[in-house]
C-alpha cells in the first residue's frame, strides 16, 4: 500500500465496532484510572480522571456512539490531543496500529448519520470489517469543556 494514500491509525474496539483514531492525535494508551463524576456533564462523559497530574474529561466511546448507557466498564483509556486540550476516550480494547487507506473512507450512510455523528468523521473498511473513523476534535464541544 502507498503510504501517501493511507493514514496511520490506532484501531480500538468499542462493543462490536472497530474505531480508528489518527495516530498523530494519540498521546498514549493506559489502563483505566479512577473517574470522578461531574454534575451536569453529558451522559457520554464519565467524569474526570487524573492523568499525569492533569484532570482530563473521560468520554465513554460506547455511550457516545450508541447513545446507550454502557453496561460494562471500559478496559482501556486512550489519551487524545484535541487542539490545545487533551481528552480521554474509554474503549473496550486497543487492537494495534494500522495504515488505513484514505480511499477506503466514505461519508456515513443515513442509517448511521444520527448515531455519534458529532464524533464519527466517516466510515471505512479494513480487512473486510467496517471501521468508524473518529474525529477527535469533535469528541467534546467547547460548551461541554466550559
Amino acid at each position: 500500500m502507498d503510504d501517501r494514500h493511507a493514514e496511520l491509525s490506532l484501531i480500538c474496539r468499542v462493543r462490536t465496532w472497530r474505531c480508528a483514531l489518527a495516530l498523530s492525535e494519540v498521546v498514549e494508551t493506559l489502563r483505566p484510572l479512577p473517574v470522578e463524576a461531574v454534575a451536569g456533564a453529558p451522559f457520554f462523559m464519565r467524569g474526570l480522571a487524573l492523568v499525569r497530574g492533569l484532570a482530563l474529561p473521560v468520554i465513554d466511546a460506547a455511550r457516545l456512539l450508541d447513545g446507550i448507557d454502557a453496561v460494562s466498564a471500559p478496559r482501556r483509556f486512550v489519551v487524545l490531543r484535541t487542539g490545545e486540550r487533551r481528552v480521554v476516550l474509554a474503549v473496550d480494547e486497543v487492537l494495534g496500529v494500522r495504515a488505513v487507506p484514505i480511499d477506503a473512507q466514505h461519508p456515513l450512510p443515513p442509517l448511521l448519520d444520527e448515531a455519534g455523528r458529532d464524533a464519527v468523521a466517516c466510515i471505512g473498511r479494513l480487512d473486510a470489517e467496517l471501521l468508524l473513523v473518529l474525529d477527535n476534535a469533535r469528541l467534546l464541544s467547547d460548551e461541554v469543556l466550559a
